[in-house]
């Protein structure tokens, strides 16, 4: 595995207009595989990572997990079944719900109760634009303000002064070409990409921890670190070539990049990553198609998450979410289109999984949002403060003040960590 320094090569000339939390990119890729469970932390302590994968594009959950009780489900998706059949049979999560075939890794952790599904799951936009519907999705606002602010910056500055988290855990890292919304605001974050740039050398480091030692000390220490982390990393992959191909080696290098510095001792604890495609207008073929591909390198990314943070798995969770839904009826190219309710994927082991959450609204016409998609009866910000509560231990006035303002009404889901 390569590990390279993202820092354009004009930054020095133009620091000035650089972001303060953008400095870093991060290249890392070896073959996904689940492992069994592995303890890792010293008795009775706790030392919590978090990761907060984006499904950019909306993702169609009832193709991804489907309802197979309801019984107008069979009628609703017959085309997409007859395709998914093609592929094999559905990962049976008990009477009322299967996952597609593609979610092998997904379903292993299920099984393991490692991982837990809420289902019929929204955030509060309900207008079925990706750009605003993103937006609340990263904001944490119940409403779209185009804002600079994300819930998961807002959530690193609410982390308590614990011994673990006060230190190390008051930085983000954002995987990716750029620092998604969810993750921008007052906190400085670093950002690594795997794509494209080359090595930054330590000269080049050393000049710019001169450059903002007086002006950012935060983000001095932060230069600082990511410098001991390209050194003591480089030189490591495994067939010794740089991963910058795009598609799903692309995303298991991200994958394993941000895993690898979440799972450091010295390393950050809260991280974010994105993948995008998840707009199946047309030609969708949940089972053999463009939707179960997309849906096998989520599976092999969970795989290489799984795989990378093994030492420190039992203090992980990852949530994986999108900005809304699809239809429930098929449209007339063989796809879906923007919905409402949808899916969230909730693993790691400190998960109390084996569950599919759901307060099942049912797909007869008359129980569906607008007369066209699947009702939201869970909020995900219900979803979302538990874990910021009880496995990142943010207070609770906190999450409804701060985190996810004017929230109180929301309540938190009970149970989701172990």
């Amino acid at each position: 595995m390569s590990t390279d320094l993202d820092l354009s090569q004009n930054c020095l000339a133009h620091c000035e207009q650089h972001s303060r939390r953008k400095v870093l990119g991060f290249s890392a890729a070896f073959a996904a595989s689940l492992l069994l469970p592995a303890r890792s932390s010293l008795a009775g302590a706790r030392d919590p990572r978090f990761l907060f994968v984006i499904l950019r594009g909306a993702l169609d959950g009832l193709s991804a997990v489907m309802p197979v009780g309801d019984p107008e489900f069979a009628a609703v998706r017959a085309g997409f079944m007859e395709d998914v059949r093609q592929a094999g049979a559905p990962l049976p999560l008990g009477p009322m719900f299967a996952l597609n075939p593609a979610l092998k890794t997904l379903s292993t952790l299920y099984a393991a109760k490692q991982a837990s599904i809420i289902h019929a799951v929204a955030t509060p936009y309900r207008e079925r634009s990706h750009f605003d519907g993103q937006e609340v999705l990263e904001s944490g606002l119940p409403q779209v303000t185009h804002g600079d602010s994300g819930w998961l910056n807002r959530a690193v500055a609410a982390l308590p002064a614990t011994a673990v988290l006060s230190g190390r855990g008051k930085t983000g890292v954002a995987v990716g070409s750029t620092v998604p919304l969810v993750l921008r605001g007052t906190v400085p974050v670093l950002s690594w990409s795997p794509e494209h740039l080359q090595p930054a050398s330590q000269d080049t480091i050393a000049r710019l921890m001169s450059l903002y030692q007086a002006r950012d000390p935060a983000l001095a220490q932060a230069l600082q670190q990511a410098g001991v982390i390209a050194s003591e990393t480089a030189g490591m992959a495994t067939d010794g070539k740089p991963k910058s191909g795009r598609g799903q080696d692309a995303m298991l290098a991200m994958a394993e990049g941000a895993a690898k510095l979440l799972a450091r001792d010295d390393g950050p604890r809260i991280g974010t990553l994105s993948i995008d495609g998840w707009d199946t207008h047309a030609e969708e073929k949940p089972g053999t198609g463009r939707l179960a591909k997309m849906l096998g390198t989520l599976d092999a990314l969970f795989a290489q998450l799984r795989e990378t943070l093994a030492p420190v798995w039992n203090d992980t969770v990852i949530v994986a979410a999108t900005e809304f839904g699809r239809t429930v009826a098929i449209n007339g190219t063989a796809g879906t289109d923007h919905g409402t309710g949808t899916v969230a994927f909730l693993l790691g082991g400190a998960v109390k999984g084996g569950r599919v959450i759901a307060d099942w609204p049912g797909l007869a016409d008359k129980a569906l949002y607008e007369k066209r998609d699947l009702k939201p009866t869970t909020d995900l910000r219900a979803v979302l403060k538990p874990v910021l509560a009880e496995h990142l231990g943010i207070d609770k006035r906190e999450l409804e003040t701060s985190v996810f303002p004017a929230s109180a009404q929301i309540a938190a889901l009970a149970g989701l960590i172990g």
